[in-house]
């Protein structure tokens, strides 16, 4: 071996596995890797790779714990969701618990252009546990400018896609989508419903690429970019695609980057499947306190800790972060959050 450490006997019946082996568990040891999304697919990928002794991961959602989440996000439980935790601080108390080498770095953040960059900052690996098309379409265009590989997954209803993006090697996202489809025109997981035990098949593909990925010794050549799997768990049918770079794909070929260099866009994102909007507030970012005594006499309910400022008007929840941003529950109309916002935390 090299002048590694010798892995933990934690590890030794992973390390019996001759494609990883010793050498291959002190470099996953070694790795950084930016999880965004620790929802469904993102909190079976943080267990996964918490278990397998990863270094350091850091940790991105925006989102906070409800009810409706624990059915399929495993890093969750009922306290989570009474408290309406941020999904960061839960994710990391579970992960805490496991043990281990990894360490964890935590932001309670929507990503974005503005700070793809800092959260990435000299990680080896970025991993796709988002719901929305958007985040994903900026990963890409990070990830091929900058060289880093990616591992995209999406599910709906039963079934999901995994597909690991080695830029310069093998395709990237755009070479199989070159640009969003029209909002509405997919199914989503508002729309078709989701189960667990696909999360878990698409998240479980995923994990094996990164750890394949992280444990390669970088003095060989690359492996073939491994196919798109599409797996259906209601049919047990499943299915792999060699997908080629796209001679003429805008992202990898041409080398044009819209969603990574665009100019300040929407303030406002449709979250799947809760009807719900997430409203990103202007700089700089208001202060919750102060919000929270405007707000007396004029919220239904008001719950204001440390973090997070949560109050209730009629059938609207707003959320307020500290960043300035809110998800306004009780609507999918971007024009009514966005008044909402403005009206009862300012434009």
């Amino acid at each position: 071996m090299s002048g590694r450490a010798q892995p933990s006997r934690r590890f030794e019946r992973q390390v019996r596995f001759a494609p990883l082996g010793p050498d291959g568990q002190a470099r996953l040891e070694e790795a950084r890797v930016l999880l965004v999304g620790c929802g469904a697919l993102g909190g079976i990928l943080a267990q996964t790779l918490t278990r397998s002794g990863v270094g350091l991961l850091v940790l991105v959602d925006r989102d906070i714990v409800e009810e409706s989440n624990l059915p399929r996000q495993v890093l969750f439980e009922d306290r989570h969701a009474r408290s309406g935790t941020l999904k960061v601080e839960a994710a990391h108390q579970t992960l805490e618990r496991i043990g281990g080498p990894t360490r964890f770095e935590c932001h309670a953040e929507h990503l974005d252009p503005d700070n793809v960059g800092e959260l990435a900052e000299d990680c080896d690996l970025i991993l796709d546990g988002t719901d929305n098309l958007g985040t994903r379409y900026l990963l890409n265009d990070y990830c091929v400018e900058r060289g880093v590989p990616w591992i995209y997954g999406g599910v709906v209803g039963s079934g999901g896609l995994a597909l690991p993006i080695l830029p310069g090697i093998g395709p990237c996202l755009r070479c199989l989508f070159p640009e969003p489809p029209p909002t509405g025109s997919l199914p989503t997981c508002d729309t078709a419903g989701v189960l667990l035990p696909a999360v878990a098949a698409v998240a479980s593909l995923q994990a094996g690429h990164a750890v394949r990925l992280l444990a390669r010794d970088p003095a060989e050549a690359p492996a073939p970019p491994a196919p798109l799997v599409e797996i259906d768990i209601w049919s047990g049918e499943a299915r792999s695609l060699r997908v080629a770079r796209h001679a003429a794909c805008p992202c990898c070929v041409e080398r044009d980057f819209p969603h990574l260099h665009e100019a300040p866009g929407r303030r406002a994102t449709i979250l799947c499947g809760r009807n719900a909007v997430q409203v990103r507030g202007r700089k700089p970012a208001p202060d919750l306190g102060r919000v929270a005594l405007a707000l007396e006499g004029v919220a239904d309910s008001l719950r204001f800790a440390g973090p997070i400022l949560r109050f209730t008007v009629g059938e609207i929840t707003l959320t307020l972060f500290r960043d300035g941003r809110a998800l306004v529950e009780g609507t999918d109309e971007i024009d009514r959050a966005l008044a909402l916002y403005d009206r009862y935390v300012g434009s």
